[in-house]
């Protein structure tokens, strides 16, 4: 299981699964963490095994994804490099064809300053392909519970960002892919809607809020799962209005800039 030159410390966390696997898991490698958890948490299960470590850097990867060989050492180093960069986003070839992933081509892309930096500097990641300072995600509060699945990044980057730090797409780094054919595409971009709004509604000025909203559900590639999210969204209403924190000035000109650049791009990933 652990075939990277790194040898990196394995920690898998069960997200409630019922068909076998952390029984598998524990016969065919007992040297592996395994922390299973009574419910399905969705992207906050990732919070559970950061706080379960001790060391001061943290990869991630899901159950679809493969760090290249090497790739940790490079993260490692380039951490120890630029202390101000919270995270590193990775490289990432989908499939046995190994084509570049859309995301990264857009990351590649970005119009945020990132002089002196080794890499883009971004307003988000890909949540299996990245590399973390761990006291700087938990001090962020990784995760949002609510979110579950899809496009659950976002509010974490802008959240960092608006911290003080720096999300950054090194091209150094390569993660393979491998997409499940099972999964619910429908029911993913519902909780993708779902999130860009409450991102939207959580953290940004009111106005940039309502055109992000008009934006999200017009470019929806599913406008039935658009017209759920927006359900959905408006249901957490109360919640929202609780845990609203407007992000600083800076942080919002850095969102108008990515969203100015980007607003003939493909409707919502579902993937």
């Amino acid at each position: 299981m652990n075939a990277l030159p790194e040898q990196p410390y394995l920690v898998v966390v069960d997200n409630a699964s019922t068909d076998g696997t952390a029984e598998r898991l524990s016969a065919l490698f007992p040297d592996v963490k395994l922390i299973r958890l009574k419910k399905n948490i969705g992207a906050a299960a990732r919070n559970t095994g950061v706080r379960s470590v001790a060391t001061p850097y943290v990869a991630f990867c899901d159950d679809d994804t493969v760090w290249a060989p090497g790739s940790l050492a490079t993260a490692c180093a380039l951490l120890d490099a630029w202390p101000g960069i919270a995270a590193l986003t990775a490289h990432v070839r989908v499939g046995t064809a190994r084509r570049d992933d859309p995301a990264c081509a857009l990351m590649d892309a970005s119009p945020l300053p990132s002089t002196g930096l080794p890499g883009k500097a971004v307003l988000g990641f890909l949540a299996g392909a990245c590399v973390f300072r761990r006291d700087t995600f938990l001090a962020a509060g990784g995760y949002e519970p609510r979110f579950l699945i899809g496009g659950e990044e976002a509010l974490l980057a802008i959240d960092l960002v608006a911290r003080g730090h720096v999300v950054v797409y090194s091209k150094d780094l390569t993660v393979y892919h491998y997409p499940s054919t099972r999964r619910n595409v429908a029911q993913r971009q519902r909780h993708t809607v779902r999130n860009a709004l409450w991102v939207a509604w959580l953290r940004r000025p009111l106005w940039s809020a309502l055109n992000c909203s008009a934006h999200i559900v017009s470019r929806a590639a599913c406008k039935r799962s658009a017209l759920a999210g927006l359900m959905d969204a408006a249901r957490a209403l109360p919640w929202v209005l609780r845990k609203r924190r407007v992000i600083p000035p800076r942080v919002e000109a850095l969102c108008v800039l990515l969203e100015n650049r980007r607003r003939m791009d493909l409707p919502l990933r579902s993937s």
